[in-house]
């Protein structure tokens, strides 16, 4: 049975990806910010005892490694950030930054007065992104952006039927837009510059 592991840090469209893949394999939502050298179960998965969305440290054996396909969906960090990274409803920024093991106390305004990526998106980006020699599984590396219109590639890649994606966004005021594509403005041109799917 196939496996997927969708992963990303947030705002991205994981969980539209990962409810998508469903009737196809199993399905593990990740938000853990570091990807393991050797790949491991999640949450509470073979004896695990951890948060349900992080990797448990308990490695999965070579002979299943091939069934478990590894995706880092990816997105613009500004649209990221206004999706999960300030205030919507309660505290619900506040735990999903937990989630994706950051500073929960963080806030736009620390961002913008300090001109500094303080929510660690860039080094979460990079930590998947990032070729590592001594990983035993590869990343596939998906665009946002790209996913609605090119999703036949990416079902060819998977090996998987039509996952009718189709595009839902509330639509948000990104009132500090040009300062945050500023700080941001390397991460952004990194995901630009990259091919939709990047396998590593």
């Amino acid at each position: 049975m196939k496996t997927f592991y969708v992963c990303s840090f947030g705002g991205s469209g994981s969980t539209l990806l990962a409810n998508s893949l469903k009737p196809y394999g199993r399905v593990e939502h990740i938000h853990s910010r570091i990807p393991p050298l050797e790949l491991e179960y999640i949450g509470n998965n073979k004896g695990g005892d951890t948060y349900y969305e992080w990797f448990n440290g308990i490695k999965v054996p070579e002979n299943e490694l091939n069934d478990i396909n590894v995706i880092f969906i990816y997105r613009d960090p500004i649209k990221a950030i206004y999706s999960r990274y300030i205030p919507y409803y309660e505290d619900c920024h506040k735990r999903h930054m937990d989630h994706v093991q950051t500073n929960r106390n963080i806030e736009l305004k620390n961002v913008l007065s300090q001109k500094k990526d303080l929510f660690g998106i860039t080094e979460f980006y990079n930590n998947y992104t990032t070729k590592n020699e001594k990983r035993n599984y590869k990343i596939h590396c998906v665009r946002y952006e790209d996913m609605f219109e090119r999703q036949n590639e990416l079902c060819d890649l998977l090996g998987v039927g039509p996952l009718h994606l189709h595009k839902k966004e509330t639509k948000k005021n990104y009132s500090h837009h040009a300062e945050l594509a500023e700080i941001y403005k390397d991460l952004i041109d990194d995901m630009n510059n990259r091919p939709f799917i990047d396998t590593i």
